[in-house]
């Protein structure tokens, strides 16, 4: 199982930035990527951003495509989401996922470990 703690949220007005960090641990190696999920109040939890560990190759939905960048450091375990050009529609609880078993990126039940989930709240 892999452990994983979300930072970096907070509260940030329409068109600024933040960057969220994904520390993992634990048998990190059994997860071949890590995704970002997000849920805000009343909605399901929904696709952000995936990235494969082995070629960094990455993976975003329509919604944030251009806006949001995620990236690895594989020496730290970490998955990071730089966001950008952000809007009160983006907010939501954030989510870090590993321990991908296989299938679509979008699917949070493709994702076994999850991260506390950290607040982002954007304001218009």
């Amino acid at each position: 199982q892999v452990q994983l703690v979300e930072s970096g949220g907070g509260l940030v007005q329409a068109g600024g930035s933040l960057r969220l960090s994904c520390a993992a641990s634990g048998r990190t190696f059994s997860s071949s990527a890590m995704g970002w999920f997000r849920q805000a109040p009343g909605k399901e939890r929904e696709f952000v951003a995936a990235i494969r560990w082995n070629d960094g190759s990455t993976y975003s939905a329509a919604s944030v495509k251009g806006r949001f960048t995620i990236s690895r450091d594989n020496a730290k375990n970490t998955v990071y989401l730089q966001m950008s050009s952000l809007k009160p529609e983006d907010t939501a609880v954030y989510y870090c996922a590993g321990s991908y078993s296989g299938g679509s990126y979008y699917y949070p039940r493709n994702f076994r470990s999850w991260g506390q989930g950290t607040q982002v709240t954007v304001s218009s």
